[in-house]
């Protein structure tokens, strides 16, 4: 994707296959009839991980870190990261900043490896109220305690709307989690969004109705995903969430009253 004269590069690390029954809820058991994301034979709906690749000036920046290579679920084949970076021309130490959308397993994983920060020049970046919920709060978890401990040192927080980096500002969106954050990157009077899981499918875009299964706050995730889904389709600006297949972007107007997606 082109922002201006901004390139945004999707670095897979790997792909899923999940029941749709375990990726999005609909209000009034609704069955899934999405031609932009159809099921397959099984009812599984494809859903891709890892991160979004973005050069600002001198800044080589990855938003979020894909899962890693010992990530084990069922549905999930991960580890593919680090040698799409190579194929990208980005080798490890090229990057400057790694900024997450949140902090769910599947965002972070790259981090570290086996106890060491596997992007050694890096500044880190997360929304503050993530930190604390997964790493300090009652709520922490210890896998992602042990994952995320080496980066502290290198780890810079915020709380509330900020330009990180000239071109990318973080803007937060809590709900799936805490600190879910949506980056705008803008070059050149045009923009995008990386909205990170706020929306993980078409169908919660174009049908309010649809909900994602995995947010801590239900209510409030709701909130935000309507009204960002308001902003794209006044606005056509195109957009990727962090699991559409192959991390592709798409864009939102509004017809005959609905809201309508295309891929960009």
């Amino acid at each position: 994707m082109k922002v201006g004269n901004v390139d945004i590069v999707p670095i897979l690390d790997g792909t899923a296959r999940l029941p749709i029954g375990n990726t999005v809820t609909h209000r009034r058991d609704a069955r899934w009839d999405c031609a932009h994301q159809p099921l397959d034979e099984h009812g599984r709906i494809h859903m891709d991980i890892g991160a979004f690749l973005v050069r600002l000036g001198d800044r080589t920046i990855l938003v979020d870190a894909g899962a890693g290579d010992d990530f084990v679920h069922e549905g999930f084949v991960t580890g593919w990261l680090p040698a799409n970076l190579r194929r990208a021309g980005v080798a490890l130490d090229d990057v400057t900043d790694v900024v997450f959308t949140h902090l769910h397993p599947d965002h972070v994983g790259w981090a570290t490896v086996r106890g060491e920060v596997t992007f050694p020049r890096a500044t880190f970046r997360v929304h503050e109220a993530d930190w604390a919920y997964f790493m300090a709060a009652p709520t922490a978890d210890p896998v992602l305690q042990e994952t995320l401990a080496p980066i502290e040192g290198r780890l810079e927080m915020f709380d509330e709307e900020t330009e990180l980096v000239p071109g990318l500002l973080a803007r937060p969106a809590p709900g799936h989690t805490p600190g879910s954050t949506v980056f705008v990157v803008s070059d050149a009077g045009e923009r995008a969004l990386l909205l990170g899981d706020v929306v993980h499918t078409v169908g919660e875009l174009t049908d309010p109705e649809w909900e994602g299964m995995f947010d801590v706050d239900r209510a409030a995730a709701n909130a935000i995903r309507e009204r960002i889904a308001a902003e794209l389709a006044a606005s056509g600006d195109p957009f990727a969430p962090a699991h559409f297949p192959e991390l592709s972007f798409g864009r939102l107007i509004t017809a005959d009253g609905l809201r309508r997606f295309s891929w960009a």
